[in-house]
């Protein structure tokens, strides 16, 4: 089956591959198409914004949270019943995991045998050079680079000057874009801040980038590239389903608690669990027959005095008997303080601060202890994403170890609590065995 396809791309960081990947969704949502949105990485803030631009989940591709073989059925599974899907790159178009080309934007646009469209921030250079930095990425990697978008343009004079040295390569210009500081997406310590906690003001935003891609691309050609994608002969991705009714797991969401894989709650649902959503910062007590809890990623560090002001939540976890799973907002959440303010205090003696130091990367962990979602021995790959830290930064049950850093993360009766993010597409049985502690 074919599913109209495009990647989009940059030389680096910065470019604007946000700007214009999301604006793209817009723009194609409001001619009534279908858009899949997906994001190439471990990233959890784009996916918001992308996800307000098309009414649906955006999804992650990354081969080395999952495998190789993973990324179309993912993209596949994401895709059904859409019209065109858009993946949003990741850093430069050939920047991949430790100095090599895996799991870069590059990579995935040929395991999704996907066209490449590259965004080119011009601010600072004239037509040639900008058509000299385009046919050395045209050149560099076997991809199918087939268009152009051009960004931050000065004047009409500069963008005929781009597109004439490009004309030379033989390669379209399908957008040029001005510069547009009025719709610039608020960043702190993290990056972007997430949608959801600025809702309105995202949702505006957002329309914003569709209308000023509407208005600077050509969405018609860039359909049409996006339908020259061939078939893709893998079946989609599907959570494997337990089938038996099973126990009520709660999911922290709100302003404090964004960083989550969608697939992640699917196969939770497909084990058999009734998930549910709660937000720490406004709700008093746990959903109604809540038999597991999990807490994903965040900023609770923003909202550190509103968590510690619902003190009832906070009790109640404390004294919570079920299976608990938490990821790096989560642990933070679930420790005696975050730079002062009471938490939950299930972790007994941990304090968790903020850090001049921003811990990014992928990690290939091993399972150090059993828990409620590994056996002592498994190996999973996770990425980490904070700037904070813990003291100590493990229990007397450690979670996890990973080259050179030690043992980390908490092991403590039915809670698993550390910094490691995991995509559960690549080991289903994680949730599985969630589910059934759960029980």
């Amino acid at each position: 089956m074919s599913v109209p396809r495009l990647v989009v791309a940059a030389p680096a960081s910065g470019s604007g591959k946000t700007t214009v990947a999301t604006g793209l969704m817009a723009a194609f949502a409001a001619r009534g198409l279908a858009v899949s949105p997906h994001k190439v990485g471990p990233d959890y803030i784009d996916p918001g914004y992308h996800a307000l631009a098309t009414g649906r989940p955006g999804r992650n591709l990354d081969p080395w949270l999952t495998a190789e073989d993973l990324i179309v059925p993912l993209l596949r599974h994401g895709a059904a019943g859409a019209d065109l899907a858009v993946v949003e790159g990741v850093m430069g178009l050939y920047d991949g995991a430790a100095n090599g080309d895996f799991a870069s934007t590059a990579h995935i646009s040929r395991l999704l045998d996907a066209p490449v469209v590259l965004v080119v921030d011009a601010s600072a250079a004239s037509g040639r050079s900008v058509a000299a930095l385009v046919h050395g990425f045209r050149t560099f990697g076997e991809v199918n680079l087939a268009g152009v978008i051009l960004n931050r343009l000065g004047s009409d004079g500069h963008e005929r000057l781009c597109r004439d040295a490009i004309a030379e390569l033989g390669l379209p210009v399908l957008g040029a874009l001005r510069r547009h500081d009025d719709v610039a997406k608020p960043s702190r310590h993290l990056g972007l801040v997430p949608a959801a906690e600025r809702r309105a003001e995202a949702v505006s935003t957002v329309a914003r980038l569709g209308e000023l891609v509407a208005a600077s691309c050509d969405l018609d050609a860039l359909y049409a590239l996006a339908r020259s994608a061939p078939p893709l002969s893998a079946p989609a991705w599907s959570p494997p389903l337990e089938g038996a009714p099973g126990p009520r797991i709660a999911v922290a969401g709100g302003p404090a608690f964004t960083f989550g894989y969608a697939e992640n709650e699917e196969l939770l649902a497909a084990a058999g669990a009734e998930v549910v959503r709660f937000d720490p910062l406004r709700d008093e007590r746990l959903p109604e027959g809540t038999r597991g809890v999990v807490i994903g990623g965040g900023f609770p560090e923003v909202y550190a005095s509103e968590l510690s002001a619902n003190e009832p939540l906070r009790k109640e976890l404390a004294s919570f008997t079920g299976a608990v799973y938490a990821e790096c907002a989560g642990l933070l959440y679930l420790a005696e303080s975050l730079d002062g303010a009471p938490m939950c205090g299930v972790l007994p003696g941990v304090t968790a601060t903020m850090s001049p130091r921003l811990t990014l990367g992928y990690r290939a962990a091993v399972a150090v202890s059993d828990s409620v979602l590994a056996r002592a021995g498994e190996r999973v790959h996770g990425h980490e994403f904070h700037r904070t830290v813990t003291s100590p930064g493990h229990g007397g049950t450690p979670a996890w170890q990973w080259t050179k850093t030690g043992p980390e993360g908490f092991v403590q009766g039915s809670t698993l609590a550390s910094y490691l993010h995991l995509h559960w597409a690549a080991t289903p049985w994680a949730a599985q065995r969630l589910v059934d502690a759960c029980r």
